[in-house]
């Protein structure tokens, strides 16, 4: 699977990974534990959407979706903007500070529409529970290999809130928003334990620490 969120050209050597994104954890595999099950105390629990707000998140979607590169290029424009070292986890634009320059990027577009390609799946997989999860925790055990931190994942649903509000309008309510944020709390904390899982499968096993990532994808699991 293509990385999401982060570029797809930056997948490191296993080996470089251990010296910038994962030390050997303080607290040995355990600690690791504790972080795969949410991180700061917080566990992977049911996805909790009504009904009623399946449907708000899909016919705001239904909306959203005939603007979507432009959502795509906002998200990630306002990303930059309110977290300019999130730039350090994609390759192609981590050397680019012109933002108005980034906004013109065909390949920041191109970038912006995988990630809408992800929501796009989610929404699609509201009802089916056990799909939508094991999306959500290959593309966090992929984006270990991106080298893309969990914490980066809850910028994204906050940004895509904020680009979202004015397309939508007055279609834009606190229901609407509170609906958006339950899904994407839920993507968040699913991603995060898919990427901790990651890290304590390489820790486990040696011969991964040397392994060389096919790029564009995380590399195979003993």
């Amino acid at each position: 699977m293509g990385c999401a969120l982060s570029s797809p050209a930056t997948v490191p050597d296993p080996a470089t990974l251990e010296e910038k994104l994962c030390p050997a954890p303080e607290g040995g595999l355990d600690s690791i534990g504790e972080r795969e099950r949410g991180g700061e105390g917080q566990t992977l629990g049911p996805f909790l959407l009504s009904e009623a707000q399946k449907g708000l998140v899909r016919d705001s979607w239904k909306i959203l979706h005939q603007d979507i590169a432009r959502v795509g290029i906002i998200v990630f424009i306002r990303l930059f903007e309110t977290h300019p070292e999130c730039k350090d986890a994609f390759f192609l634009f981590r050397d680019v500070d012109d933002l108005q320059q980034l906004k013109m990027s065909k390949d920041l577009q191109a970038h912006g529409l995988r990630v809408m390609s992800f929501i796009e799946k989610s929404v699609a997989r509201m009802d089916q529970e056990e799909k939508l999860e094991q999306l959500t925790l290959e593309l966090g055990r992929s984006h270990f290999w991106y080298q893309a931190p969990p914490k980066y994942y809850e910028y994204i649903g906050t940004q895509f809130i904020q680009a979202a509000r004015p397309i939508l309008k007055e279609e834009w309510t606190s229901e609407v928003e509170e609906a958006w944020q339950s899904l994407f709390q839920y993507l968040v904390a699913t991603m995060r334990q898919g990427f901790y899982a990651e890290e304590r499968t390489t820790w486990a096993n040696p011969s991964l620490h040397s392994r060389k990532a096919d790029a564009g994808s995380a590399p195979d699991r003993a």
